[in-house]
Order: C-alpha cells, then structure tokens, then sequence
C-alpha cells in the first residue's frame, strides 16, 4: 500500500472487509439476474464511501486520492459496478467544490456527503461519442431560467440519481464552440425522461440509461459556478479524476481476476501436480502480477500528481489507457488458466472478462486518450524524468 496515513489505511481495510464479507457472496447471484444493490448502497452510504470528495465541513470524509484510488480498486475488486455506482458521484462533487457557487455547495454538499442526494454526470450523445464540442443539447435562457432540449446516452445511475451534471451548449453559435458550453445542475422533474436501460455486456446491477430532454426548465442559478461558458473546461477538469477512478476500477477487475487465477492454479492439478507449476501457468501468473504492479504505480504516481496541484490530464490518461488495456489482458489470461470453467457462470472469471472492456471504452476511449497524451508530449516538450 501506498505511503497513506493510519486513518486512510483504516479506511481501505474498512472497504476491503466489507467487500469480502458483503460483496462477494452475494455478487454473482446479483450480477447474473441484473439486480440493483440497494442493501451494499446503503452499506456503502453508511461506511461514509459517497462522502470521500467532500470536505468535513459540509459533513463528509474528505481522503487523499492515493486512497480514493486505492478504496476504488477495493470496490472494483468485489464488483465493479459498485465502484460506477460512486464514480460520477464524485465527480461531481469535486466539481462543485471547485467551481461551484457557495450557495450551490451549502445546497448540495452536505446531502451527497451522507449518499441522501447522489449525482452523475451527462456528457455523451447519441451522435456524438468523444466529441463533446458536437453536442446538439442546448439550454436556451429565457426571463426566468434556462428551457432544454437534447438528448444523452450511457448515463450511469442516472435513473436513481437525483442531481445531473448537464454538459449543454448555452450558446451554440460560440466560436470556438467550448466557449459556448455550460454545465447545468440539473434535477428530475418535468421535461426530463429517463426513456430506458440501455442493455449492456457487463457492468450490471446499476442502470446506464438514455435521457430525453424536451422543454426541461432549469433556472439561472443551476449554471455551476453562476457563469456561463465554462462548463468544457470544468468537465475536462473533473475527468481527470474521472479516468483515475476508472483507472482504480481496472486494478481491481485485474486483481480479481488474479487472485481467483492464484487460488485456482494452486488447488487445480494436472499430470501430477498444481498448474502453477507448469511453466506455461507460471508465466502468465508472473506477467500478471508484474503487469498489475506496474498499473497500479502509474495510477498512483497520477493521484499523486493530482494532489500535489499539478495539471494530470496526461497523467490520468496513462494511467486509465495502461490499467484498462491490463486488466483486459489479465481477465482473458484467468479464463486460459481456468480453462473450460473459465467459461463458465458458475465461476466470476467470465464477469470480470465481460467488464473490463468497459474501461477501455468508458471515461473517454483509450483512443482519445492517446490523443491526449501525445498533445500533452509535444506541449511539455517530452516527458520529464
């Protein structure tokens, strides 16, 4: 574990006993009927885990991101939708810490800090994909508020969400057109339609949904911050811990994955002894290993980064495009160590195979994140020592 303090390492251990004690044996059965965890949220709620972003004085239990990765990667491991169900929640909550109005924080902080209220994020279109400038969901002012109209996709928890972070255009005929783009706190009521589940490959139990928008009505004070035209900038900012935290999400999918891959080739036999002691077993179990190890510096070297106050977009990509791409490795080698069972629901090997493609693909593609990280060579002028 990272160099973290007494309480943060009494937290992690927390979250690790609960996944264990709660998660695992109830996560299959959960998972392969697509269930929402009401009763591991409200566990989690009452471990203080939708409260980690937000400061004490607006009741929560503020950690460093070293340990909000780490705690991360310990929901992950049990089941990685758990870790979804908190992810965008908080993002939002840094989100409105650092660009928020006070009157937007005193309303919202202390709720999301206890789970009562729990928010996700908007940003992705139908059409749209990585390209958030091309959005077509505009919010247009009137007299006495904003009227919006616009469709999203891919939203996570945002049936059971109660605060939104709406990515809209406030001005579509801004030149360039992030200078257009606001975020929006938006809540349920009339003119917003969660029109259906979207069915998905993994990444059961919590909903990822499609969002209608037609005449919804937000007024003034919902832009964050109060000012608009600077929501492209505050969501880029607000991804930074977005891809950490999908980064923390794939050490703990790759995690499982060995673990079960450990304990299944020490109690497996062939031809007279353990696999693991077949060469051809070993080496995977090594490169797994080797290659988690490394994930997990890289992300913690960005969470590192980050709360030093440095600028971690590059960082944050590397971390989630290299612990995306392991984990996906490390899920197809358990199911060739676990042979035919790997194959098998009676086994998790197959849930984590069906889960880690989501962040390959979630938080932006690691296609986009190769885009970022090139940029971000070329700016600095290489990459520092």
């Amino acid at each position: 574990m990272t160099t973290l303090s007494d309480d943060e390492q009494f937290i992690v251990r927390t979250v690790r006993q609960f996944v264990d004690k709660d998660v695992k044996p109830v996560v299959r059965e959960l998972e392969h009927a697509d269930t929402y965890p009401e009763a591991l949220i409200e566990r989690m709620k009452e471990l203080g885990i939708f409260g980690l972003a937000v400061p004490e004085e607006y009741g929560g239990t503020p950690v460093s991101t070293p340990c909000y990765v780490l705690i991360t990667e310990e929901l992950a491991r049990g089941w990685m939708s758990l870790a979804g169900a908190m992810g965008g929640h908080t993002v939002v909550c840094k989100l409105l810490l650092k660009f928020g109005t006070p009157e937007q924080k005193q309303h919202y902080l202390p709720r999301m800090a206890t789970g009562e209220v729990r928010a996700t994020m908007a940003l992705t279109e139908p059409g749209g994909g990585s390209d958030l400038q091309a959005m077509r969901t505009v919010a247009r002012k009137s007299a006495d508020g904003y009227v919006v109209n616009g469709s999203k996709t891919w939203i996570t928890n945002s049936r059971r969400s109660r605060l939104i972070a709406l990515l809209c255009k406030t001005d579509p005929d801004a030149r360039p057109a992030h200078q257009g783009i606001s975020i929006l706190l938006a809540e349920h009521g009339p003119g917003l339609t969660v029109s259906r589940d979207l069915p998905k490959l993994g990444y059961k139990g919590v909903e990822s949904c499609e969002l209608s928008f037609e005449d919804y009505r937000a007024p003034l004070a919902a832009v964050l911050g109060g000012v608009e035209g600077h929501g492209f900038a505050q969501m880029m900012s607000g991804l930074e811990t977005g891809r950490l935290q999908v980064a923390a999400r794939a050490l703990g999918v790759g995690r499982a994955a060995l673990e079960d891959s450990l304990a299944y080739a020490q109690s497996r036999e062939s031809f007279g002894k353990p696999i693991w002691q077949h060469q051809s077993i070993g080496n995977y179990l090594a490169d797994m290993a080797t290659s988690l190890s490394a994930a997990r510096q890289l992300t913690l070297h960005a969470a590192r980064e980050a709360d030093a106050g440095r600028r971690v977009d590059m960082e944050a990509g590397m971390a989630k495009l290299f612990a995306s791409e392991t984990a996906m490795q490390i899920a197809l080698t358990a199911v060739r160590i676990h042979g035919g069972y790997g194959y098998s629901t009676e086994f998790d090997v197959e849930r984590y195979f069906r889960d880690a493609p989501l962040m390959i693909v979630g938080e932006g593609t690691n296609e986009i994140q190769r885009n970022v990280i090139v940029r971000q060579l070329i700016a600095r002028g290489g990459l520092e020592p």
